[in-house]
């Protein structure tokens, strides 16, 4: 046991770099898949409900109830609402802005200041991803009813979408050791000069 607590302690900047790394994949498979129209559709609802966001669709909340494709789902009616909402030119934006956050922190591994960028952007973005919890109402279960009352819904029930929002909280964390880490080393090396 000793033999791996030694190996682990030796390791914290394997960890960080391989933190890193973790979130470049995220950053860029998340960022990339912006560019598809069933993952323009799915942020809809975050953004629109957003007050730090939903200016940049020209229709408001709840209207987008009415145009949804599921995913897999494509229905005509719905893609040009979205259009006409801009959904897709800002899915396009954001997820190059996303991927470019992954890809500042990556660089972190060698360039420490692109790496600081990197990881306070990425807790930065994590701090908006986590505003959705308070102004998204489908984060959490809805009261849709049935063939009797819906048993567990709103707070604390979280909705598929809100299991994913909640993840936001690691990749905050994640984000601020890897700035931390990139401090350290910006630190070290104007001490040395």
């Amino acid at each position: 046991m000793n033999k791996l607590i030694q190996v682990l302690a030796k390791s914290q900047s394997a960890f960080v770099h391989l933190t890193r790394i973790a979130i470049f994949i995220v950053m860029a498979w998340i960022g990339g898949l912006k560019a598809f129209q069933y993952e323009a559709d799915g942020i809809v609802p975050f953004v629109a409900n957003s007050p730090l966001m939903s200016f940049f669709y020209t229709k408001k909340a709840p209207e987008y109830n009415n145009y949804k494709n599921p995913e897999g789902k494509t229905v005509q009616k719905n893609i040009d609402w979205h259009k006409e909402n801009g959904t897709y030119l800002f899915s396009y934006g954001l997820g190059t802005v996303i991927v470019l956050i992954g890809l500042s922190t990556l660089l972190g591994i060698w360039y420490s200041k692109i790496g600081l960028v990197g990881g306070l952007l990425t807790f930065i973005m994590s701090l908006v991803t986590l505003s959705f919890l308070f102004t998204t109402p489908e984060v959490y279960v809805l009261n849709l009813d049935g063939d009797f009352p819906t048993p567990q819904y709103g707070f604390p029930y979280l909705s598929g979408a809100g299991r994913l929002v909640i993840k936001g909280v690691i990749m905050m964390g994640a984000g601020l050791i890897c700035a931390s880490d990139n401090a350290k080393r910006l630190i070290k090396s104007k001490a040395l000069k």
